[in-house]
Order: structure tokens, then sequence, then C-alpha cells
């Protein structure tokens, strides 16, 4: 027979092994945060133009300082 102490303990060390089970892919962590940036060499990216051409391809060109567009698409 079981007592509360030792219910409660076991319900802790269950609650603590589920805590302990996180998973996190980087690779996918990565990808996503190099989606809309471009790789200018030496482990230094700038942001890309999140606008889309008039052939409907997005926009490739380096996005304006604090701005999503390039000037075209500004």
């Amino acid at each position: 027979m079981q007592t509360r102490s030792q219910a409660r303990k076991l319900i802790d060390e269950q609650k603590q092994k589920s805590l302990l089970e996180f998973t996190y892919d980087f690779d996918y962590a990565s990808e996503c945060w190099k989606s809309n940036k471009k790789s200018i060499g030496n482990g230094s990216y700038k942001y890309i133009c999140q606008g889309v051409t008039k052939l409907g391809k997005p926009c490739t060109r380096t996005a304006l300082i604090g701005e999503v567009n390039c000037k075209i698409h500004l």
C-alpha cells in the first residue's frame, strides 16, 4: 500500500521525467532562420526582400536597413 508521501514522490518523479524529455531540431530552426537571409560570406548574412516580382518569383535583392523590402518594392 502506498502512502501519500510515496504517491507524491512518484508523481514528482514523473513530472521531472516529462520535463527532461525536450527535443529541439536545430537543423530545422537554422533552416527557418536562414529562409529570409542571403549569405555574404564569413558567417555573415543580409536580409533579402520579401516582395514578389512580376513573374511571381520571390525578389532576390537585399532589403533596405530596417525594412523588409528593397527599394523597388518599398
